[in-house]
């Protein structure tokens, strides 16, 4: 059952800005699961979510996949580093970076495996980012906009 509530809470994260651990237990009690907010917390804690703020400055939880805490830090700092600006073209996001950091940034958009892209093409400061739909673009937009803040 823990798996199944847990693989629930990875989707639900995935497809909403859920903000709380009270969010969580409503929309999993909504999806069939009965559980508590300590429930919660221990999903939370095992699943390694973070939380981060949201285009509109409203933290919400993310999943950062990467195999060492620190490591994930690292590229998140080169993205933050090398950002400039990103722009949607239907399902391809188009990042702008410092000059010369685009491969570096493409690297880590890959490292953390974010489910929504399909891959990146980095040339010497732009990014193309293949995204599945519109819906993950805009997705993706804002699940880079938490990690580097804006």
């Amino acid at each position: 059952m823990k798996t199944v509530r847990q693989k629930k809470i990875l989707e639900l994260i995935e497809k909403n800005n859920i903000g709380t651990q009270e969010e969580m237990a409503s929309m999993l009690c909504r999806s069939g699961f009965d559980v508590t907010q300590a429930t919660v917390s221990r999903d939370i804690r095992e699943l390694g979510l973070s939380k981060v703020p949201g285009p509109n400055g409203v933290p919400h939880y993310i999943l950062i996949t990467h195999t060492q805490t620190d490591l994930g830090d690292k590229y998140i700092r080169v993205l933050k580093d090398g950002y400039i600006g990103m722009e949607m073209a239907q399902n391809i996001l188009v990042v702008k970076t410092v000059s010369g950091m685009a491969m570096a940034v493409a690297a880590a958009l890959d490292a953390l495996h974010f489910s929504e892209v399909v891959g990146c093409i980095a040339g010497d400061d732009t990014i193309f980012v293949a995204v599945r739909t519109v819906p993950e673009t805009r997705a993706l937009m804002e699940k880079i906009r938490g990690m580097i803040n804006l």
